[in-house]
């Protein structure tokens, strides 16, 4: 029980934090404030929650280079969609139509950080960490990758490429960020990084849930294959391409950290014929 446990108390910080931002109705600074409370709540509720579970101090979250780890995640991220907004750049399917909004920008960091640190803290920290438990690195990570995407099918513009695009990129992205560093603050600057950059600098759609308004006006055109139609970037073919090289960056650095882990089941296996070999 104390997978629910962890992810219903994580779940409910989540729940009042976006009921809270929904209620201010897009108002920048209420937004940001609200939303940095959010992500601010949700840690200590799930260092909590985990020591009363599992009677460990979180390794997960440990204070030690937290700052330089979400730093450098937030750069990777911006750094990564940046590139797929290049790769449509230079195929013409990105126009820069003017200047945007700083308010919404601002706005648009709160309402990020509260996504990036709740849903990495149940989707990484709880679900992920689990079933890797049991199902190994490899099974663990296709499994909460796909449920990641799949939670994405109920947005106001989702698309099945959409939700299979976002499992694939993000799903496998973010979870061998954590697994090569066993730390769930660079996936969190990933994450964050990502998103900002997509709606906070270039004012793109996000996952389908509609059109943001951040630093930049912009517009695509194009094929959907390309650009990801109503469901915004995250579902072009240049983030998926993108998302799959990082994940298989991550992956590597954290097959050579030896942090890769088999399916427990096989380890018995393997434990009991190394035992009757004697």
């Amino acid at each position: 029980m104390r997978l629910v446990r962890q992810f219903l108390a994580v779940a409910a910080v989540a729940f009042v934090g976006s009921r809270a931002v929904a209620a201010v109705d897009g108002s920048p600074w209420p937004t940001l404030l609200l939303g940095l409370l959010t992500a601010v709540l949700a840690v200590p509720v799930y260092r909590w929650v985990v020591r009363r579970t599992e009677h460990r101090r979180p390794a997960e979250l440990a204070t030690r280079g937290i700052w330089g780890a979400t730093a450098r995640g937030t750069l990777i991220g911006a750094a990564v969609f940046g590139a797929v907004i290049a790769g449509l750049a230079l195929l013409g399917n990105f126009h820069i139509d003017g200047r945007g909004t700083v308010t919404g920008a601002i706005g648009l960091v709160g309402l990020m950080a509260a996504a990036a640190v709740t849903e990495e803290l149940l989707f990484r920290g709880v679900l992920f960490r689990m079933a890797e438990e049991r199902l190994g690195t490899g099974w663990a990570l296709t499994a909460t990758g796909s449920l990641f995407g799949l939670m994405h099918l109920t947005n106001e513009h989702a698309t099945a490429w959409g939700a299979l695009a976002i499992a694939i990129e993000a799903g496998g992205m973010l979870t061998a960020a954590y697994v090569a560093t066993r730390s769930l603050w660079l996936p969190i600057g990933l994450h964050f990084g990502w998103n900002f950059a997509e709606s906070g600098i270039f004012s793109t759609e996000v996952s389908g849930n509609g059109a943001t308004h951040g630093l930049l006006d912009s517009s695509t055109s194009g094929s959907a294959l390309v650009t990801g139609g109503a469901f915004g970037p995250e579902a072009s073919i240049y983030s998926v391409l993108f998302g799959i090289l990082v994940t298989a960056a991550f992956l590597r650095l954290a097959h050579r950290r030896g942090h890769l882990r088999p399916r427990r089941r096989s380890t018995e296996q393997t434990c009991a014929t190394d035992t009757l070999a004697r």
